[in-house]
């Protein structure tokens, strides 16, 4: 019997193999980076959760724009063949939180950003990130 033929990240089984989650991490930056998102910050919680092993959160600046980041992400992990298991908020687009198993995705305007400060719970200084990155701050 011959062995079937398996595209790239295909099981036997026809379904896509799981991406690991370094890979899944980075698909993900690189959709809300090609989306032009700011302030896209990836945090490991290796040690300091169970509930996956990265964090990643990005800002928008409208509910329409926020909305189209959920959904690119969301079309990214599809093709990828590693679909979104939950996605939450995308209805009022201020948080829009997307679960995608090993990584979960939190975009949020600014202002709801700032509240929330998700970065400070888990130890990341947004500041001295933009401070880095932008010449003469």
């Amino acid at each position: 019997m011959a062995k079937p033929v398996l595209r790239k990240g295909q099981t036997t089984s026809g379904k896509a193999a799981a991406l690991a989650p370094d890979e899944l991490k980075r698909l993900i930056e690189r959709a809300l980076d090609d989306a032009k998102a700011e302030d896209i910050v990836a945090l490991s919680l290796a040690g300091k959760s169970t509930v996956a092993d990265y964090m990643i959160v990005a800002s928008g600046q409208s509910q329409r724009q926020i909305a189209g980041f959920a959904e690119r992400v969301c079309e990214a992990l599809r093709q990828a063949g590693q679909p979104a298991l939950s996605v939450e908020g995308l209805k009022a687009s201020d948080w829009v939180l997307v679960d995608a198993g090993d990584v979960i995705v939190h975009l949020f305007r600014p202002e709801v950003r700032a509240l929330y400060a998700l970065e400070k719970m888990w130890s990341v200084d947004l500041t001295a990130r933009r401070a880095k990155r932008e010449p003469g701050a």
